[in-house]
């Protein structure tokens, strides 16, 4: 048996009709950048979301860029964030010539160690940047709460927890400004590069709609030095189809899950945690074993694709070698690093895969 990864061509067929038309309109009317597809797409994504106001971008890492753009952060200032993540969530704070920096995270679901915050917390903190890692939210009670001892923002890295809840209240509705990613592999994706910030503030959302346009507030006025940031049409299209269906789809992954849960238990394999406040995406399902490279290759010689997300901690990556961090000062992060392992994540993963995942795993860890 050869299993895929995402599926994401299963996927497409599923929606293939709707899809194309959709792509089709766009083609036919050649309107590429902004109108009426972008419209459209940010009035669904407020209506499930609940936020209220939607601003798709280009991409998940700009919609991070976005976020701190439109709250001031400036060089010097420093954000509290996770070392336990994809790369453009510290890069971006960089980028901006702000200084990330990381917590521990929680050994159970590897999300920011919400009990070493504020030990962290100087006169330059401007804001704390919680990743939703996964596809389950932080403990986002307690880091609001923070966040309003210290008057200090909260901008959630939601880029794979689209749908995903903490408290019954949607991921992409948490925060001063919560930010998502449309990339393909995601629960909810295009068929590029594409993403959204999602705010219930009107001043923060206007300028966010201005600084996607080069900070433009008309047709070559400036008010902010911004970016090209906007989401083009025909992606729009795509997500604003699949968003119909997601209800399902998230459903159908959360079943995944489940049953991956079921199959795996007493296996000797550490399983995600997720928080009974808290709902997931399960953009990914990672395990964690031990000789996690054997096992890896064990694993791809009977047809079964793995992934590692993320091999090595932020804080330990060269590029931010100049922060002064060494091996030993996050050491959560570090041996999860070193263990956890993506095992195939999709809604359509039948029965029969998954128990031939599990019995083949049980089988090389063995």
């Amino acid at each position: 048996m050869k299993i895929d990864f995402a599926n994401l061509q299963y996927q497409y067929q599923l929606y293939k009709e709707e899809i194309d038309l959709a792509m089709q309109g766009v083609l036919d009317t050649s309107a590429y950048i902004m109108g009426e597809a972008v419209t459209s797409l940010e009035k669904n994504l407020e209506a499930y979301t609940g936020a209220k106001y939607a601003i798709t971008c280009s991409s998940g890492t700009d919609a991070l860029l976005l976020a701190m753009m439109a709250l001031d952060i400036e060089p010097d200032d420093e954000v509290i964030t996770t070392p336990f993540t994809f790369i453009a969530t510290a890069e971006t704070i960089a980028f901006l010539g702000a200084t990330p920096v990381f917590v521990d995270i929680d050994e159970k679901t590897y999300n920011i160690d919400v009990d070493k915050i504020e030990e962290k917390i100087t006169p330059k903190t401007k804001a704390i940047m919680p990743v939703s890692l996964y596809g389950q939210p932080a403990n986002m009670d307690r880091i609001q709460a923070i966040a309003k001892r210290y008057n200090l923002k909260v901008i959630i890295d939601g880029a794979q927890s689209f749908g995903s809840t903490y408290n019954g209240i949607s991921d992409s509705n948490l925060g001063d400004i919560s930010t998502t990613s449309f990339f393909p592999a995601k629960p909810l994706g295009c068929f590029g590069d594409g993403g959204a910030v999602f705010t219930n503030n009107e001043k923060l959302a206007i300028k966010m709609k201005s600084l996607r346009v080069h900070g433009q507030t008309k047709r070559y006025h400036h008010k902010y030095i911004g970016m090209g940031g906007r989401m083009d049409a025909l992606q729009c299209t795509v997500v604003d189809v699949k968003l119909k269906y997601y209800p399902k789809d998230l459903a159908l992954r959360q079943e995944v899950a489940s049953r991956y849960r079921q199959a795996l238990e007493d296996k000797n394999i550490l399983l995600p945690s997720i928080d009974r406040d808290a709902t997931s995406a399960y953009a990914q399902y990672s395990v964690r074993v031990e000789n996690r490279d054997a096992v890896q290759s064990k694993l791809k010689e009977m047809g079964i694709p793995t992934a590692v997300h993320y091999p090595m901690p932020l804080h330990l990556q060269e590029c931010f070698g100049y922060l002064g961090y060494k091996r030993g000062d996050l050491p959560i992060a570090e041996l999860v690093s070193s263990e956890i392992m993506s095992l195939p994540m999709n809604p359509y993963l039948s029965d029969e895969e998954i128990e031939y995942i599990a019995q083949r795993l049980f089988l090389a860890i063995k």
